[in-house]
C-alpha cells in the first residue's frame, strides 16, 4: 500500500529533480518518510537491509536539498529510486487494462494507479 501510494509520489518528483526544484522535493519529505516506514514492514534480514539502504539514500537526498546542490540531488534521487526499486517511468493506465479499484476504500482511489470503467 505505501509502496503504491508514496512510491508514486516519489516517482512524480522526477521532473522537479531534473529542474533542481528543491522546494518541491522538500515538500514531499513525508512521502519519503512514509515510504521508508511502510514499504519495509517484514522482519527478515533482506528487508531490513533494503530499508537501511533506502533510509541512507534518503539522507543523501535530504542533505542535497539542504545544501541546494542540484548535481548531488540528481545523483541522490537516482540512488534512492534504485535502492527503493521505484519505477519512475510507469506505463500509463487505461480503462481497458483491467479494474483499477473497486470501492472508495481501495488504496488506489486517489492515485494515478487506479482507473475505473464507467458507462
Amino acid at each position: 500500500r505505501s509502496r503504491g501510494i508514496y512510491g508514486g509520489r516519489i516517482a512524480a518528483l522526477k521532473d522537479a529533480v531534473a529542474k533542481g526544484d528543491f522546494a518541491a522535493v522538500a515538500d514531499e519529505k513525508n512521502a519519503f518518510l512514509l515510504f521508508n516506514s511502510g514499504a519495509y514492514t517484514q522482519k527478515n534480514p533482506q528487508i531490513k537491509a533494503a530499508k537501511a539502504a533506502t533510509v541512507a539514500a534518503y539522507d543523501d537526498v535530504a542533505s542535497a536539498v539542504a545544501a541546494k546542490d542540484a548535481g548531488k540531488l540528481k545523483a541522490a534521487y537516482a540512488a534512492y529510486v534504485k535502492a527503493a526499486d521505484i519505477d519512475i517511468n510507469p506505463k500509463p493506465l487505461d480503462v481497458m487494462s483491467g479494474q483499477g479499484y473497486s470501492n472508495d476504500y481501495d488504496w488506489k482511489v486517489k492515485t494515478n494507479k487506479g482507473v475505473i470503467y464507467q458507462r
